[in-house]
């Protein structure tokens, strides 16, 4: 392995920082590059269950996780006039460890960014392989030549559309769309979520860290919609339109809406690939297998940086065998945990009444002291599905 291998990795979310991490114990010289001008601190919370803690513990950070744990309890479903019909445990949304995203990006920043260069404000807008590297340019910065480049850059990877083609040609649908953000806390949660369902529509609220602040989620069935990524006003109205008349206190969340700024929208979709290298190109998280909610992505992706740093270092840097090895070993997780987040838009806000009933009757019969054990196999599932192996350690972490 050369010692001064590069690897440019986009995406400085979740899985880049962790791969950097352990690109840098394992020899590697990374270099991040992030579309938005600085670490996102929005986004819900995201949860770690079985052998993903291994990971965390392996980092160093899980201490860390644990001191920003969100603490969140039960999850309540509710009527039209508040009024509880079934409780869930914490475990179902929570995991045994859960974090909001934006605190766990700071963590790994915090963790990698004297060891590793980071490059906020620019994209990557070309990849032309030669026989010694990849000839990369960007938005902004002048070209530059990297060893090797991973796309962790999400559902809408740049990276892979730049190395594989088509978003389209990768991207299943699957008929819902989920918009969410931060608001007052009006409902007075504590450590708490309430779930609110009309027909193909369903409100999830929550608050626990911060009691001031309350996370607000819309999840609703759209088998065709099309609108610009990029318009949120657009995308408010389409939520509004959505839940118009829809009862509770919906309106009242929909209206704190049009006042926020963190408004995350997207539909509920998964990324399908037949491989996920090219060459010296790999993708790594949702750029690689999006499952969806339910499908342990972050747990997973950072599994996966661990491992495909790890091949790298066992391969001497031979990308061809490393990616290999890589992809051989979180295919099973990543089929998983799609299969696992496949329902997560009809369980979360189901199309008709009778199906709202039939998955309360679900809810009150999975919060049953007797199923504990299944329940927890259930919801461990995808988190369970990859093993973390055993690498030597090929390098000391050293200042950049």
């Amino acid at each position: 392995m050369n010692s001064s291998t590069t690897v440019l990795i986009s995406g400085a979310g979740i899985a880049g920082p962790s791969l950097a991490y352990w690109l840098r114990c394992r020899g590697f010289v990374p270099t991040v590059v992030e579309q938005a001008p600085g670490l996102r601190d929005s986004g819900g919370a995201v949860d770690f269950r079985g052998v993903q803690l291994e990971v965390l513990k392996r980092m160093g950070i899980l201490e860390a996780v644990r001191a920003s744990e969100t603490g969140m309890g039960a999850e309540v479903v509710i009527d039209a006039d508040g009024r509880p019909l079934v409780s869930l445990p914490s475990e179902f949304f929570s995991g045994e460890v859960e974090i909001e995203r934006g605190d766990l990006a700071r963590i790994l920043y915090d963790l990698t960014e004297d060891t590793t260069e980071y490059v906020f404000g620019d994209t990557i807008t070309s990849l032309t392989e030669t026989a010694d590297g990849v000839d990369v340019t960007f938005r902004h910065g002048a070209p530059r030549t990297f060893d090797l480049v991973v796309g962790a850059d999400g559902m809408h990877s740049v990276v892979r559309r730049l190395a594989f083609g088509d978003e389209s040609g990768f991207r299943k649908d699957m008929g819902y769309c989920y918009a969410g953000f931060t608001a007052p806390n009006h409902l007075g949660l504590d450590h708490s979520g309430v779930i609110y369902n009309v027909p193909g529509r369903g409100v999830l609220v929550g608050s626990s860290r911060d009691s001031s602040r309350a996370g607000v989620g819309f999840i609703f069935a759209a088998p065709e919609l099309t609108y610009d990524r990029h318009d949120q006003a657009q995308q408010k109205r389409i939520v509004a339109d959505a839940f118009a008349e829809a009862g509770w206190r919906t309106g009242e969340l929909v209206d704190l809406m049009q006042d926020t700024e963190d408004l995350y929208f997207d539909t509920l979709s998964q990324i399908h690939m037949d491989r996920w290298s090219q060459g010296r190109t790999v993708l790594l998280g949702d750029s690689a297998w999006c499952a969806g909610p339910g499908g342990s992505g972050t747990g997973l992706a950072m599994i996966g940086a661990y491992i495909l740093a790890g091949e790298l270092a066992a391969a001497r840097g031979d990308h061809r065998v490393a990616f290999a090895r890589y992809e051989e070993q979180l295919r099973p997780g990543a089929k998983v945990g799609q299969k696992q987040a496949k329902g997560a838009g009809p369980f979360l806000a189901p199309r008709t009444e009778k199906k709202i009933r039939r998955r309360n009757r679900v809810y009150k019969l999975l919060s049953l002291r007797l199923m504990a054990g299944f329940f927890s196999r259930m919801a461990s599932g995808a988190a369970n599905a990859v093993p973390v192996k055993d690498y030597p350690e090929t390098a000391v972490l050293v200042a950049a």
